[in-house]
């Protein structure tokens, strides 16, 4: 049985585990999440973010010394971030539009004199710019700093580039590290299915049948959105830009969106979902190996996605009007800090606190979609990265017809 295959009844029979514990006593999913589900998916999830950080270093040092003059990096730098933003912009588009037409919450319906919640402050957009580059790469790597890391791999992978034969023997060794970590990245896999079946049983029992049902018209708007903007806006996005074929792309790239599914980390997802662009789609290594931990950093559409249905949702809960300005301010508040608030914690809530404070919205407010959040943080993980791999197709499907026309015609 394919790997794929064994993930999706991991995934189902999770759900109904799941389901079924959220009936069960208190006392009886306590013990079997305290002994059972969560030290399972817990293992699973360290076993794939102990090789997030080297593999990101490694692909992208080798993917900016493959790309060779920094004329194409900047170009391919350039197409990366313009996609990200256009699509960020269409996602959210897409989730005002379906929260307004759907109307999910209304006044009275929950009690929001109870409702509380203290966002982390986010910092500043220009400190967030300056700390891109890292004053120690070393302490940026031991936590986690995805951006300091990002830009310091760049640095390596450019001298790498220019100096050429002379550091041969670091790029080689820099290839077989890749071979070592693609070969534990296939070992970890082996444990996906485990992983995700206790995964998605502990975070279907532990929000409940009856936070479901009470936040029923939120769910379906969000889920709604997100398939619409998958399928949709992806799909033109790989046949118009990319002259590609939708359909491989979401065959080949299906595994990563699965295993996206269970961890809810685009971070921890990162070694799979590069490993499928690569392998299954054809994706040039050296495009993979920018493009898609650049856009597990900074893209986040499905994050998008939600921001606007929660931001119409809570509007509707207090009865606030939201005018054309509050809309298109939403818009762009939420597009601008995607990039913003890249790599802290608690992105999402982050990026939606700052929304509702920018169009007068109560942040307390997130309070009620804390229930069915993690839920929903499965499916916008999956589009998350979806969007990260169909850039990485696009760009490399046309990297690949430039350079088939470059030996056609030399003067391109």
């Amino acid at each position: 049985m394919s790997l794929t295959k064994k993930i999706l009844i991991a995934l189902v029979l999770g759900v109904i585990v799941g389901i079924g514990l959220s009936f069960a006593p208190e006392n009886v999913f306590s013990f079997l999440d305290t002994y059972l589900l969560n030290p399972v998916g817990k293992i699973f999830l360290n076993l794939i973010m102990m090789i997030v950080v080297p593999i990101v270093f490694v692909s992208i040092v080798l993917g900016t010394a493959g790309l060779g003059e920094p004329a194409k990096l900047g170009r391919i730098g350039v197409q990366t971030i313009t996609f990200y933003l256009v699509t960020t912009a269409i996602a959210l588009v897409i989730g005002l539009a379906v929260a307004f037409i759907l109307q999910p919450g209304k006044e009275g319906m929950f009690d929001v004199n109870t409702a509380n919640f203290e966002p982390n402050a986010a910092p500043p957009i220009m400190e967030t710019i300056i700390n891109i580059i890292p004053s120690n790469p070393i302490e940026a790597m031991t936590g986690g700093d995805m951006l300091q890391i990002i830009a310091f791999a760049i640095f390596v992978g450019i001298a790498l580039a220019i100096l050429g034969d002379k550091t041969a023997g670091i790029t080689k060794l820099f290839d077989q590290a890749n071979e070592v970590l693609i070969f534990i990245v296939n070992l970890v896999m082996k444990a996906a299915p485990y992983g995700a079946f206790a995964l998605i049983a502990s975070a279907v029992g532990d929000s409940g049948i009856s936070a479901l049902g009470s936040m029923g018209m939120y769910m379906i708007a969000v889920i709604l959105a997100l398939f619409i903007h998958a399928l949709v806006t992806y799909s033109v996005a790989i046949r118009g830009l990319g002259k590609a074929s939708p359909i491989k792309f979401y065959k080949g790239f299906f595994p990563a969106m699965s295993v996206a599914f269970s961890t809810s980390s685009s971070n921890a997802t990162l070694p799979i979902s590069m490993k499928a662009a690569q392998e299954n789609l054809g994706v040039k290594k050296s495009i993979s190996s920018f493009v898609q931990p650049l856009g597990a950093t900074i893209n986040m559409d499905g994050t998008g996605i939600m921001q606007a249905v929660a931001a119409v949702f809570i509007a509707n809960v207090y009865d606030v009007h939201l005018g054309v300005s509050a809309i298109l301010m939403i818009i762009l508040t939420a597009t601008l800090a995607s990039i913003g608030t890249a790599g802290v914690p608690g992105v999402g809530l982050i990026m939606l606190a700052m929304v509702l404070k920018q169009v007068g919205l109560p942040v307390e407010g997130i309070a009620l979609i804390i229930g069915v959040d993690r839920l929903l943080d499965m499916l916008r993980t999956s589009v998350n990265i979806t969007g990260d791999a169909a850039c990485a197709y696009i760009i490399s499907e046309n990297e690949k017809r430039r350079e088939e026309q470059g030996k056609t015609d030399p003067a391109i």
